[in-house]
């Protein structure tokens, strides 16, 4: 007999909707179908379950040059998993001293013990030298086989050379390369010009990553990519045109992707000059926000399967503290916005309520496309017999105002951080349970579960 079944709930995956029970045995999914038995029960009717949701771009306890992200492994993951999210997939920085397999060992320590949700790992690249890049095959053999690089910023950035040396590399050995892509000259010679006419206050900060920036950089590493054969996925996608190319390079039969994140499909400029010189810091985050006529044609992209991910590319900074740093200079803010709790119900709200996506494609780019992109598929994102048990109960018609005002509020948000960007926004569908492989860990507004049980989780290439 199961352990649990999770009865009267219809079922969505990116395939389609069904109506149907779900046993589990120990933290597998052991049989989908109807009158299943089990020694005990969770009565879903009215609801909707989906897999665990997949963000496969967050920040959490990432150090900056003079801060650390607010969210750690622990409060990041809690909140993650409030919001239906049941694996993130974060980055390793090595530090100069340090070898990736170093770093990486490093990086899963922070995270045990910790982790209320699964997780995996990006292994960022931050030089293109021969003894880098040899320790490729290793990290990869070691469970990570996605490989970050930028375009832009001090002490990240690549250039054009050292990004073919590195997209060779990873190609030779079956990985896949993330960018970070925006035109470091650019932004460079935008930010001068801003800084010599003294205009540095938190309004200016979108014309310093102008959407040019963007667009040129992704149209060139997607070049880049088909030199050289690699797997590409563009993170953070704000731009219509950086849509575009990737929905174009698809189509000519390249295996390149795109993620956006709720901030580029549900905020606009617009926030940097409608709020005071305290509140616009909260906007701040590479790339910018951009315009309205970019919304509109990232939903298209996105339902089009141009764009396949909505991940979050959560990274916390508080008001008070941290962001107040750059309240006269944008230079000194420290750039990155919180969301890994919301995604789930601001896309369901905005996404397919409104008929710009269907339930299937919710699913799919909220939780089953980052999980074969990523190669845990499919024992994460997807509702399978052997799959791991992580399943939501997710409420259509739940209704919660997003608030890091009156912690006795529905939609209050568990991120550690002072503020939200979608403060007051009214979300119509939320989780009302989370279970990972099998266990009930989040109820409401209630934690369920007494010890964080997240697991590092090995990729396949």
């Amino acid at each position: 007999m199961a352990d649990l079944v999770i009865k009267g709930g219809e079922i969505i995956t990116p395939e389609g909707e069904i109506r149907a029970d779900i046993a589990v045995y120990g933290e597998k999914i052991a049989e989908i179908g109807s009158g299943l038995k089990a020694e005990k029960t969770f009565d879903a009717t009215g609801m909707l379950i989906i897999p665990g949701g997949v963000d496969a771009h967050v920040h959490l306890e990432m150090p900056t040059a003079t801060s650390r992200t607010s969210d750690d492994w622990s409060s990041g993951t809690y909140a993650a998993a409030h919001g239906g999210t049941t694996t993130v997939v974060d980055f390793v920085e090595p530090q100069p001293d340090q070898t990736l397999l170093e770093a990486l060992d490093q990086r899963i320590k922070e995270a045990e013990g910790r982790a209320w949700v699964d997780y995996a790992l990006h292994m960022t690249l931050m030089k293109a030298d021969d003894a880098t890049l040899a320790q490729i095959p290793a990290v990869m053999e070691s469970g990570v086989t996605s490989f970050k690089v930028y375009t832009t910023f001090p002490g990240f950035g690549l250039d054009d050379p050292g990004l073919l040396r590195v997209f060779e590399a990873v190609a030779q050995a079956g990985g896949m390369v993330m960018v970070h892509a925006e035109n470091d000259a650019i932004i460079q010679h935008r930010t001068r010009k801003l800084i010599n006419e003294n205009t540095l206050t938190p309004q200016y900060f979108p014309h310093s990553h102008p959407p040019e920036a963007e667009v040129e950089a992704i149209q060139r590493v997607i070049q880049f990519a088909k030199i050289t054969g690699v797997r590409l996925y563009i993170v953070h996608i704000s731009t219509a045109e950086g849509a575009a190319a990737v929905g174009k390079a698809r189509s000519q039969g390249y295996a390149v992707f795109g993620e956006t994140c709720p901030q580029y499909l549900l905020l606009d400029e617009s926030r940097y000059f409608q709020q005071d010189q305290f509140n616009a810091l909260g906007y701040v985050c590479n790339p910018p926000l951009r315009t309205e006529r970019d919304q509109q044609s990232l939903w298209d992209h996105l339902a089009a399967s141009d764009i396949q991910t909505v991940c979050t590319d959560h990274c916390a900074f508080n008001m008070h503290g941290q962001k107040d740093q750059g309240l006269h200079s944008f230079v000194d803010i420290p750039p990155g916005l919180p969301g890994i709790e919301a995604r789930l119900g601001l896309i369901y709200t905005f996404g397919v309520r409104t008929g710009r996506l269907t339930p299937a494609q919710w699913v799919s780019c909220c939780s089953n496309a980052a999980a074969h992109i990523f190669g845990i598929y499919p024992q994460k994102g997807h509702l399978g017999i052997g799959a791991d048990a992580d399943l939501v109960v997710f409420d259509p018609d739940k209704e919660v105002i997003l608030n890091k005002s009156n912690p006795a509020q529905p939609g209050y948000l568990n991120e550690a951080v002072d503020y939200t960007p979608y403060e007051g926004v009214e979300v119509h569908g939320w989780p009302v349970a989370t279970f990972l492989r099998g266990q009930l860990v989040a109820k409401e507004q209630t934690w369920v579960s007494s010890n964080p049980a997240g697991k590092f989780l090995s990729c396949l290439n």
